[in-house]
């Protein structure tokens, strides 16, 4: 926040600093309790920063307290100048070459090149910086400086260190010095800017929007909304011009490549209802995995798709790619589809260019696909989803936001109307009755400030029955909580009309008499929860 120390001035934890501007350099003696921490400093480690176009050397990389086996820290105005010499002539090589062969440059090329003209930046700059101060940097300092330079040119810049650390699930950005990471079993904490001003944050949302890839993505006045994948499978979305300040969230899968068994392993499930849902998956059951946000549903629908045959020949649709069964090597035939955003041009109440998943639907009932598997449904597709659902051999999943299980048929009327103006609530509740076999709840109990943890689990399996009274598709709780016994995970409640159908997918029917599952005990929580 503007009025918080940490704005005013950076003192957090150290480790939580990986990049820290030095003071201005004092001469003479350093008196006792002050300058750099004992340890592998360098002895010139406090110049301050005053880089020019023409990078006058003026600051060193310095290591922090963490010691000698972590990356110094650097000072963001000389890597920020490094990085737009680089640029400047990686672009001239770039011209060069494509003149010659006729060929663009690919990525792996142009990251060479890069690396390349990067280290002979930062020599040039650390042999400059000898000769004003007597003193060269050390190995480490221009290794650093030389990694801040590519984060810059070719990474997440000043938020690379964030992206790579796996503890962090989520960074919450509110401008360029509002900064908020939340990492595993923590409430949310504040960190130092990533940017120095919401301008060059705005440039760095640029730049990772043109080493995206995926179509033309950008963020603009003309697009003041950003959505992509980063490297390592993590989502962004940004929002700026509608917004006072450019605004960021950034969240990780912790998870990437979880089968069922790993899920019981986390808590997220036992291991009957991992059997009951691997079974679900083989009988080719269609299934609708919901919850809140950040609760786990694209990990456990990732998990759930490790059930299927390996050659199966699967379809997935997203609007940034997080599943990754192309990647993962279980499936032998993923065909992975990624919606496609406008160019912010406007043609009949549209952006031009613009492929959302639902027109990506059709084609992909065209490439001869067993199943087809949305990421996440959002708004009017989910009515060619669940057409899919009803004439497909089954076997089809999706994600949907929803606070509670019971919610699930209304969210997806509201959805169905926004398909179009013919579409009505019996027509949707008739859809979903046809269409869905079974909905997964996913739900997270954060007791993160009170001292906890952060418990993700599923809590429900409701099983759809075609329609009920008034309309409705009616359901049946197969596993739910028992909060009278303190046990708010899914265990065992009435077994599911379509038990024969599990049963010869491999199914033990006599795994749902147990009451409690195969949970050892209730789940121990701080607030709540008690014996059986």
């Amino acid at each position: 926040m503007r009025g918080s120390p940490l704005h005013q001035r950076p003192s957090g934890d150290p480790a939580a600093l990986p990049w820290t501007a030095q003071p201005p350099f004092v001469p003479g003696p350093v008196p006792p309790g002050q300058g750099p921490a004992a340890g592998p400093a360098h002895p010139q480690a406090g110049y301050a920063a005053s880089a020019t176009p023409t990078a006058v050397p003026s600051a060193l990389p310095s290591l922090d307290k963490r010691g000698a086996g972590t990356r110094p820290a650097v000072d963001p105005q000389v890597a920020r100048e490094l990085k737009r010499q680089v640029a400047a002539e990686l672009h001239q090589q770039l011209s060069r070459l494509a003149a010659g062969s006729g060929v663009e440059a690919d990525r792996a090329t142009r990251r060479q090149r890069g690396r390349a003209l990067i280290e002979e930046a930062v020599a040039r700059w650390s042999d400059a910086y000898a000769q004003t101060h007597g003193i060269p940097p050390t190995r480490d300092q221009d290794r650093a400086l030389a990694e801040a330079v590519f984060d810059l040119l070719f990474r997440a810049g000043r938020l690379q260190p964030y992206l790579d650390d796996p503890e962090i699930e989520n960074i919450l950005i509110n401008g360029c010095d509002d900064v908020w990471i939340s990492r595993v079993h923590q409430p949310l904490r504040q960190v130092p800017p990533v940017a120095d001003s919401d301008a060059e944050l705005v440039e760095l949302l640029q730049d990772l929007a043109r080493q995206h890839g995926g179509g033309e993505r950008s963020l603009s006045t003309a697009s003041p909304t950003l959505a992509l994948r980063l490297e390592g499978g993590m989502r962004l979305q940004a929002l700026t011009e509608v917004t006072p300040r450019p605004y960021v969230a950034i969240r990780r899968h912790r998870v990437a490549s979880a089968t069922l068994a790993d899920l019981v392993a986390l808590g997220t499930v036992d291991t009957t209802l991992a059997a009951f849902l691997g079974a679900a998956i083989r009988a080719r059951k269609n299934v609708m995995i919901t919850g809140t946000q950040g609760v786990g549903k694209t990990s456990l629908l990732r998990a759930m798709a490790a059930e299927i045959p390996p050659d199966e020949r699967v379809g997935t649709l997203e609007s940034e790619f997080e599943l990754w069964l192309h990647t993962l090597g279980h499936l032998r035939q993923v065909v992975p589809m990624e919606a496609r955003e406008g160019n912010g041009e406007r043609v009949d109440g549209r952006q031009a260019g613009e492929l959302t998943i639902g027109e990506l639907i059709p084609a992909a009932l065209r490439m001869t696909l067993s199943r087809i598997i949305v990421g996440e449904v959002r708004s009017g597709e989910v009515v060619p989803m669940l057409r899919v659902m009803t004439n497909g051999e089954g076997g089809s999943m999706c994600t949907l936001h929803a606070r509670g299980p019971h919610m699930v048929v209304d969210r997806i009327a509201e959805l169905c109307l926004e398909y179009g103006a013919h579409m009505t609530d019996s027509l949707a509740y008739r859809l979903t009755a046809n269409a869905v076999d079974l909905i997964v709840h996913v739900s997270m109990v954060d007791e993160t400030a009170v001292g906890g943890r952060r418990h993700r689990f599923v809590s429900h399996v409701l099983e759809v029955t075609g329609l009920g009274e008034h309309g409705r598709p009616a359901m049946n709780t197969v596993f739910g909580p028992r909060a009278d016994q303190g046990e708010p995970r899914a265990v065992p409640h009435t077994p599911p009309n379509c038990l024969d159908d599990l049963r010869r997918a491999g199914f033990d029917a006599a795994l749902l008499g147990s009451r409690y599952g195969s949970w050892a005990e209730p789940l121990q929580l701080r607030i709540g929860g008690g014996p059986r």
